[in-house]
């Protein structure tokens, strides 16, 4: 094959996903040291869709020089054309390949440290035996000192039994860890708590709630992730009423808290109420249900869930289960039994949390005045942002190369850092919806727009915010063991 018609295979288009820094890497390439040089392995670069980072000297060999160059690609087998082109130009030689992605990973991506010096026999003799049976004697006579004298007063469990994790489905515990590893940087880095990865050898739903029951003593909360419905409503349903500490799905309600967030915000732009829109849901699983509860809770009355099956409506016998059951009773008050596109006739918002290629942009017409779509399946969105320009006033996705993107790291850091700030026993829907408020009123009144309607995720204020509002709705309803309202005053 000859490097055009490649590379006019490979060209991105509207509906391909662009380059990413999942997929970064670096190339070192021998190049001569002539002038031009350089410059065709760029433009080949760019020819192919990629997307060029760093460009450094790694050294020089006779008359050639060794360059490392970073590169953005779509995903492995574009990184793997764009290699092979490079191999096409006369005397460039791919001396090396990294995967700047695996490199972060090697080893893992958290690690334990000691908050003190143990240098000495005295700093042993306290952190050790014999002074720390003191200590445990403390607890023993009054258990509430282990929030005051272990980790367990900022200590999060990361729970998940490999059965959906992210995109990628039923992978299993050792290839969801990664993922967790990840999941507890972010829970550092943004709410200040000591987060620990714990991937189940069991998708038993009965083994998986005797397991986190049995090591919740050394945690303050419970955040379970990428456990595959309808098992995850069950789990979490009864681990929030046998344990006395926050548990907290965050596939379901961390989405749902950033949703109405964002949707509190796109509504006072295109001036619309709660009560009064029409919204199109599609993919009714753990998050589509949990997106559609809070929303409820918000004010909307009117909206029309779809599954693989079709339209869920009260009644409907095929592909049902005890949630989608719940979803039937308390949506579609109407009672539609037709297709997504015939619904969006009239829709106010549409809120996929399913597949690419749901719905077409064509379809988008058919909704009423200054339409608003949600399109978060990763990392292909039920329909592009650049198809459904001609046809909506807001746009958002779960991507960080567009604009509104409605990310779950702007809830769980905060709302685990406000719950383990007043020791609270529950995370209840009070504390969901002053989440969403929250986050929604970190973008002021002059600075919404289409463009921005939900904070960026490195916006110092969200996690703060949160966790401030998080505790306040706490104290508020009684699942608060510590604190009060004034104790959290500026």
């Amino acid at each position: 094959m000859t490097s055009t018609s490649k590379t006019e295979q490979e060209a991105p288009r509207g509906n391909q996903v662009r380059p990413s820094a999942s997929y970064s890497m670096t190339l070192r390439i021998k190049i001569p040291n002539e002038p031009g040089s350089l410059g065709a392995v760029t433009s080949l670069i760019g020819k192919v869709g990629a997307d060029i980072g760093a460009v450094d000297i790694a050294g020089f060999e006779g008359n050639f020089i060794i360059r490392d160059i970073t590169v953005k690609v779509r995903d492995s087998d574009h990184g793997d054309a764009l290699v092979q082109e490079i191999k096409t130009l006369n005397r460039f030689e791919v001396l090396h390949v990294s995967d700047r992605t695996f490199l972060m990973h090697l080893g893992g991506k958290i690690r334990v440290t000691n908050k003190v010096p143990l240098q000495t026999r005295d700093d042993l003799s306290m952190a050790y035996t014999p002074g720390v049976a003191r200590v445990c004697m403390a607890i023993h006579d009054e258990p509430e000192n282990v929030y005051k004298l272990t980790i367990k007063r900022n200590t999060v469990a990361v729970v998940t039994d490999g059965s959906a994790v992210l995109g990628l489905g039923n992978i299993g515990p050792e290839a969801a860890l990664p993922v967790m590893e990840g999941k507890a940087m972010l829970f550092k880095e943004f709410g200040r708590v000591d987060a620990f990865p714990i991937c189940l050898a069991t998708q038993d739903t009965e083994e998986i709630i005797t397991a986190v029951k049995a090591i919740a003593p050394v945690f303050g909360g419970i955040n379970l992730e990428d456990i595959a419905a309808p098992r995850c409503f069950e789990v979490e349903d009864r681990l929030k009423r046998e344990l006395d500490i926050p548990v907290f799905h965050d596939d379901q309600h961390g989405t749902a808290v950033v949703v109405l967030a964002a949707l509190i915000n796109a509504l006072k732009i295109v001036k619309k109420k709660m009560e009064d829109i029409k919204v199109v849901v599609t993919g009714v699983g753990a998050a589509g249900v949990s997106c559609s509860k809070i929303i409820l809770s918000a004010g909307v009355v009117n909206i029309i869930g779809f599954d693989r099956t079709g339209a869920i409506y009260k009644g409907r016998k095929d592909h049902m289960n005890f949630m989608k059951d719940w979803f039937a009773e308390h949506t579609n008050p109407q009672g539609f039994k037709g297709s997504v596109s015939e619904a969006l006739e009239g829709a106010d918002l549409f809120l996929g949390l399913s597949g690419p290629g749901t719905i077409q942009a064509q379809d988008l017409k058919k909704m009423n005045r200054d339409p608003i779509v949600f399109a978060m399946a990763n990392p292909t969105p039920e329909v592009m942002p650049e198809d459904a320009a001609p046809y909506v006033r807001i746009m958002a996705t779960g991507r960080s190369d567009y604009p509104n993107q409605i990310n779950n790291v702007l809830c769980f850091p905060g709302m685990f850092r406000g719950a383990l700030d007043v020791r609270a026993t529950d995370i209840n829907e009070e504390m969901k919806l002053a989440a969403a408020h929250a986050i929604a009123r970190v973008v002021q009144d002059n600075e919404l727009n289409e463009d921005y309607i939900i904070p960026g995720v490195f916006n110092p204020q969200v996690a703060d915010n949160v966790a401030k509002a998080v505790a306040e709705a706490a104290i508020k309803t009684g699942v608060a063991r510590k604190g009060s309202v004034d104790d959290l005053s500026p």
